[in-house]
């Protein structure tokens, strides 16, 4: 739910309906497209990604729905780059976004790589680590919106959620690797017929 709401927020800034906040407003500034198609595309991937996990049992409609939400993964991890190199930020944070992005990326590959292999299992679980970190802007802003309320000092905190936002989701997903495939792409096992008797 919090992802959609980021996801609508995102569109509506990077569509203009919503102003964006100063900090972002310079970024924007100075690199006026690619950070708008950042916004856009990145917001379209919060939005996919339910679709796509919901989806995991019709392969056909699966597959339709992965393409495109890679191909705005794609965009949206390529054009964080710049955004993240450009923008006035700390270098601490700056290299937190930039990671990101370079995570982001070569997990989707990965991913792409393993299913053209057949092992649906390591796609799945790439694809779920692609998500965890997709997750980091939902949580990114969880920590800066807290530390603004809290009062708490604000750039070493931006700074900080600019890596855990992202590591801590994923290492959840490596860590429960097995369990977490297994929720999401295998089957559930059918209930045993009762006898009759």
């Amino acid at each position: 739910m919090l992802s959609m709401i980021v996801a609508v927020v995102a569109l509506g800034s990077g569509t203009g309906a919503i102003a964006l906040p100063f900090e972002m407003s310079l970024v924007d500034r100075r690199l006026p497209v690619v950070f708008r198609v950042h916004m856009l595309a990145s917001a379209i991937v919060l939005l996919l990604l339910p679709v796509a996990l919901a989806l995991r049992f019709r392969p056909r409609l699966h597959r339709k729905i992965g393409w495109t939400l890679g191909a705005f993964v794609v965009v949206g991890g390529l054009t964080a780059l710049p955004v993240a190199i450009f923008s006035y930020s700390s270098l601490p944070a700056r290299a937190g976004f930039f990671a990101q992005g370079v995570v982001w990326l070569w997990l989707f590959y990965a991913a792409v790589v393993e299913i053209r292999r057949g092992d649906r299992g390591r796609h799945a679980h790439l694809m779920l680590a692609m998500a965890a970190v997709t997750t980091g802007a939902v949580w990114f802003r969880l920590i800066t919106g807290s530390a603004i309320l809290l009062e708490l000092p604000f750039e070493p905190i931006y700074a900080a959620a600019s890596w855990v936002a992202w590591i801590i989701p994923l290492g959840l997903v490596w860590r429960y690797a097995e369990a977490l495939d297994a929720w999401a792409f295998q089957l559930p096992p059918l209930a045993p017929r009762a006898s009759i008797g």
